[in-house]
């Protein structure tokens, strides 16, 4: 990108940026802590969804310190509905390795960031330019969009990341390294859109080959797509005196460390079907029945009242379930 580009770029952004919770007001130096929060919330997740969680996040957790303290569960419950749930546990285990380690501050260099849980190399960039101001090559998905426009990149992703990288290498300034990162995302989040880009409203236009071309919309070119598989599974609502059995799900694997109803028949009962729910998970696609049933009596485990099941935390998959097993007890 020619430095009248790049210029342009900036002055576009100091002008008509977002206005995001986690972001510094002008003149204000960035928290590191909100940009790590927001950053890891914000990995396959849009904005929209992020910022009640981050609000609440940093109500309930406002420093880093402070974070480190949180019990497990109470974490797991706060994150429940944000998806991706190894980033939960990866933000309390990054959390506690900053205090541990760092004495509660985030390393200013990127190759100390990628040592912390759950920071690789594109969170370790964008927390190096926006919180310390640093020169790193920050790369996320509006981005390669708009990389891939500009230049009209034929090859496909994601064999084409590696030259991309390059590309937005050269065009990354020594100063003002955290600005340029996200004006490249701010123009990629509301401008430079994966479908009817606003290429009118484009700060960058005429330096695009995409645009030059007619058909921005062609990049970046995509690979096709295996089929995503599909699993089915079984999940059961027992019921005692007004309370639902839940179990603790293994810290580590798929919703780790997330309450849920069991998936293992827990005792038993006459089991009634209630039905089914279809959640898309990142690598398959899943439908998961739910069975339930009344105990005479408590088995061992975690008995939540079903009045204030909402309370639980429970990851979306097994809300959609406690919906299901509302509708039964109301039938029942």
């Amino acid at each position: 990108m020619p430095v009248d580009a790049r210029e342009a770029l900036l002055c576009w952004y100091a002008v008509d940026k977002r206005r995001l919770p986690w972001r510094a007001q002008s003149g204000v130096r960035p928290d590191p802590y909100r940009v790590w929060l927001s950053e890891v919330m914000l990995q396959q997740t849009t904005v929209a969804a992020v910022k009640p969680y981050f609000e609440r996040f940093t109500t309930r957790w406002p420093t880093v310190r402070a974070l480190a303290a949180a019990e497990d569960g109470a974490l797991m419950a706060a994150w429940a509905g944000l998806g991706y749930y190894a980033r939960a546990r990866n933000l309390l285990a990054c959390a506690r390795a900053v205090v541990a380690d760092h004495q509660g501050r985030f390393p200013d260099e990127e190759i100390e960031l990628r040592k912390l849980p759950g920071i690789g190399p594109y969170t370790a960039a964008a927390i190096a330019a926006i919180a310390f101001g640093k020169r790193a090559v920050v790369v996320d998905g509006n981005v390669e969009r708009v990389i891939a426009r500009l230049h009209a990149l034929a090859e496909p992703l994601p064999a084409a990341r590696p030259r991309i990288r390059a590309l937005t290498d050269a065009m990354t300034p020594d100063g003002s390294a955290g600005d340029f990162a996200q004006a490249m995302m701010d123009l990629g989040a509301t401008i430079c859109t994966p479908r009817s880009p606003a290429c009118g409203r484009c700060p960058i236009s005429a330096h695009c080959a995409a645009f030059a071309q007619g058909r921005p919309e062609a990049y970046p070119v995509k690979a096709a797509k295996a089929a995503r598989p599909h699993r089915r599974g079984t999940a059961y609502w027992l019921e005692h005196d007004g309370h639902v059995l839940l179990v603790r799900r293994p810290p580590k694997g798929l919703l780790g460390g997330m309450l849920a109803f069991p998936e293992a028949e827990p005792a038993t009962a006459q089991w009634r079907d209630a039905g089914a729910v279809d959640h898309v998970f990142t690598h398959f696609a899943l439908t998961m029945e739910l069975k339930c049933a009344a105990a005479p009596g408590r088995p061992d485990g975690i008995w939540w009242p079903v009045e204030r099941i909402y309370e639980a935390g429970l990851p979306t998959l097994f809300a959609k379930l406690a919906e299901r097993g509302a509708a039964w007890r109301e039938a029942a």
